[in-house]
């Protein structure tokens, strides 16, 4: 399984629909795709269709998210983790 990007406007909005599985090395490609936009407030990462998540990945995801961008259908699992991230990084901080 891998991750498939799909790429749609909605007026000055960009919705990025991931699908599939997301690990450490598709963040390089889904990082140039989201820095193109002037604004992190202009991109949404629609997450429906994603089924698997690393860790790497779901640090790129909180990220995003703290950064500006819009989790729209955040799988529950993935949130729950960048939760448990956050706490463990203001543990060890």
């Amino acid at each position: 399984m891998t991750l498939k990007i799909d790429t749609s406007e909605l007026e000055d909005l960009m919705v990025l629909s991931l699908s599939g599985r997301i690990e450490a090395g598709h963040l390089g490609e889904l990082a140039r795709i989201v820095e193109l936009r002037e604004s992190p407030r202009d991109v949404t990462l629609d997450l429906q269709q994603l089924r698997l998540a690393d860790r790497a990945s779901v640090k790129f995801l909180a990220n995003c998210e703290a950064k500006g961008i819009k989790l729209k259908n955040c799988p529950t699992y993935i949130r729950e983790w960048m939760d448990r991230e956050k706490t463990e990084e203001l543990i060890n901080s």
